[in-house]
């Protein structure tokens, strides 16, 4: 009976030790699911920056002072 009961004991022990692992890779999982849409955001952003004309024409520059 001791035998049995110590297996039931380590059985119990590693299902705990399975449900903690569990539980800090869902929050890595959560942590790291609100760090991409933060980067999908920051990206979006980036983009319509980068479609916006930022940079004048040629023909619409002043020159240097210098000139």
């Amino acid at each position: 009976m001791d035998n049995l009961e110590e297996r039931l004991i380590n059985i119990e022990m590693a299902l705990a030790n399975q449900e903690r692992v569990l539980e800090d890779l869902n929050q890595v999982v959560i942590e790291q699911g609100k760090l991409i849409d933060w980067l999908q955001k920051q990206n979006q952003f980036l983009i319509s920056h980068l479609e916006e004309e930022t940079v004048k024409p040629l023909s619409e520059e002043t020159p240097p002072p210098h000139y």
